[in-house]
């Protein structure tokens, strides 16, 4: 049982470095840092001016290899659910709530909005829903397709009751290349909902960005825009929520980069919760078209990182550390730029070690 702590159902809408190596960095340290001699069997070798007698034994293995191990996950994946609901068939739920959540002179408009889904759409903290937006597509003279969003909310909702989802939106308006000014489809049908409207949901879908299962585990979490929406999911479970199977004792690390303070997302939520369990949240915003560093670039996700790179690092080398990025494609870069140079002072290959990190399921990327 879950439920929802002295928190409101919505607040507002408008660590300490490690030195030790894993076995999986010791394992993707450079070769030319590491030389291997070929020692016969009871060959003397001379050490630092020592004799040492080492036995080399070789053995011939004839018996069949052992069978493969089941690969067990680090994340929360246990009674998961995906594709419930198709495009032929959607849910039909209805819009409880919709309201703008950033100032009026930000640059662009996101809403948070929440649906009933009457239990009906058992969904994980991490997982996406699909929606069809009303209409006809004038290309085709066919329904418009279903657009994909990650879900905003905990497992059990905004409401505490599992009986809703809700989104973080952005409307897309932009003008082409002919001067002609362009609306999502989908946005644009979210953004303008009223209370009361039906919405077609299919899903859930997504096991990539499913939270960890170890409540003592780093979650480091790299937002653009409303790449945060999922991270809102993990934090309300971590902070606003009792559950008798999961207590959050670890660190969430959030970095959240938007264009202007205006734009800032959740921001009351997050104080909120930095103040309850101070020890167990950080929270790093980049604010791009207001803050800069101490060269005078812009303040981008990549460039607050950088101000904690060796920190982070550090961080990484740990077994119980999971990375999340969610936001703009093209967020991965920079952060790879960060961590390439630091892994090879180690001697590391961060290439290497990444993809590493990524089968143990300690780098999930959902990028768009």
């Amino acid at each position: 049982m879950a439920s929802s702590s002295s928190v409101s159902a919505i607040i507002s809408l408008s660590s300490s470095k490690s030195t030790a190596i894993s076995s999986r960095t010791s394992s993707l340290i450079s070769q030319d840092r590491v030389s291997f001699t070929k020692v016969p069997c009871y060959k003397n070798v001379s050490s630092s001016g020592k004799s040492l007698s080492i036995r080399a034994q070789i053995v011939q293995d004839t018996e069949a290899p052992p069978a493969k191990v089941e690969k067990i996950s680090k994340k929360q994946e246990e009674g998961v659910v995906t594709n419930k609901y198709r495009p032929k068939e959607p849910y039909v739920g209805r819009c409880l709530l919709n309201t703008k959540i950033t100032g009026d002179d930000a640059p662009g408009e996101t809403w948070h909005m929440v649906f009933t889904t009457e239990g009906e759409i058992p969904y994980k903290e991490g997982q996406s829903i699909g929606v069809i937006p009303d209409g006809i597509d004038p290309k085709n003279g066919k329904p418009h397709k279903l657009r994909l969003y990650s879900i905003a909310s905990s497992a059990i909702g905004d409401f505490g009751d599992s009986k809703t989802v809700s989104l973080c939106v952005k409307r897309l308006v932009y003008t082409n290349d002919q001067g002609v000014e362009v609306k999502g489809v989908c946005s644009n049908f979210l953004c303008d909902l009223k209370p009361g409207a039906e919405v077609q949901i299919t899903g859930p879908v997504g096991k990539e960005m499913l939270m960890p299962k170890d409540p003592n585990a780093t979650v480091i979490m790299l937002a653009t825009g409303t790449g945060i929406a999922p991270f809102r999911s993990f934090m309300w479970k971590m902070f606003f929520e009792k559950h008798e199977d999961y207590q959050f004792n670890g660190l969430a690390w959030l970095f959240l980069g938007v264009p202007t303070s205006s734009s800032l997302l959740y921001k009351e939520e997050f104080e909120k919760m930095k103040e309850m369990k101070p020890d167990n949240l950080r929270v790093d915003f980049a604010v791009s078209r207001e803050q800069t560093n101490e060269k005078g670039e812009k303040m981008y996700i990549q460039t607050r990182m950088a101000q904690y790179d060796r920190e982070l690092w550090e961080l990484l080398k740990k077994d119980n550390t999971f990375v999340y990025m969610c936001g703009l494609k093209g967020m991965e870069k920079g952060i790879d730029d960060i961590m390439v140079t630091l892994a090879a002072e180690d001697g590391i290959d961060w290439v290497q070690y990444k993809k590493q990190l990524k089968k143990e399921g300690q780098w999930n990327v959902e990028v768009y």
